[in-house]
């Protein structure tokens, strides 16, 4: 049975997840992480110098604002960590990696097996599509939502830009220049409304013909779900940078 923390417990991924873990025999919630405290099953704490007890893994679905505390509680007592946050800056991606030569850290931008095959499913469409078609990428998310684009929309279009022989540029912002659109870029579009749960769609464009791969979350309980099998698939894993490919990898 792995002892499971989960940073920020309180919010809503924090409560889909502690609910997820409860109906499995493989994980236990012994404590969250969380600043509003209160109303879970287990102990919530403020920080992490109040954990009374160590844990086999964290997941955390919180703030980039908690990475330095998290990643410091993690490296003193050798614990992995699920870093299923997103809104990261550049300094802060390159200190999880940097995290990852020290301890397990499972970090992806998208924690649905879905979104992966969708990443999967854009490279073998770049390797036939080549640069004969121009690239765009949507995505759409609740009117809450704080950053944009989204971690998962710029995955995709780093998945993408991997896979050409020639790498492109992203454009966000087209209205700023009035101009044609060039060859060697990718655009991505940031929608925000309503409750809309999660909606990525890469759209393949060429002469007469359009290809586009979507996909839709439902609930967010698929990120969850796969947050909890990566605490799972983590444990007693050596130091390294893990993603959802590894997981797969695995089974």
């Amino acid at each position: 049975m792995k002892k499971v923390v989960i940073v920020g417990a309180c919010g809503h991924m924090g409560r889909v997840i502690a609910d997820i873990v409860s109906g499995r025999e493989d994980c236990t919630v012994i404590a969250g992480i969380d600043k509003a405290g209160g109303g879970a099953a287990f102990p919530i704490y403020p920080g992490f110098d109040s954990l009374t007890e160590k844990p086999d893994v964290i997941i955390d679905f919180s703030h980039p604002s908690v990475l330095d505390s998290m990643l410091a509680y993690c490296l003193t007592n050798g614990v992995p960590v699920v870093i299923a946050t997103t809104g990261y800056s550049q300094e802060q991606v390159e200190q999880i990696h940097k995290a990852a030569e020290q301890i397990p850290v499972f970090f992806t931008f998208n924690m649905s097996l879905g979104i992966n095959l969708m990443a999967e499913l854009a490279k073998k469409a770049v390797a036939v599509l080549g640069g004969q078609f121009d690239i765009e990428i949507v995505e759409k998310h609740h009117n809450q939502k704080l950053d944009a684009p989204s971690g998962t929309a710029i995955m995709l279009a780093d998945v993408i830009n991997k896979s050409l022989d020639k790498p492109c540029t992203y454009v966000y912002d087209r209205h700023s220049v009035r101009a044609k659109r060039s060859k060697d870029e990718i655009g991505i579009h940031s929608i925000r409304g309503g409750t809309i749960v999660g909606e990525h769609e890469i759209i393949f464009a060429g002469r007469d013909e359009v290809v586009t791969l979507k996909h839709e979350a439902h609930s967010k309980s698929v990120f969850a779900v796969g947050a909890v099998n990566a605490a799972v698939f983590l444990c007693g894993k050596p130091a390294g940078l893990y993603a959802m490919s590894d997981m797969l990898a695995d089974k």
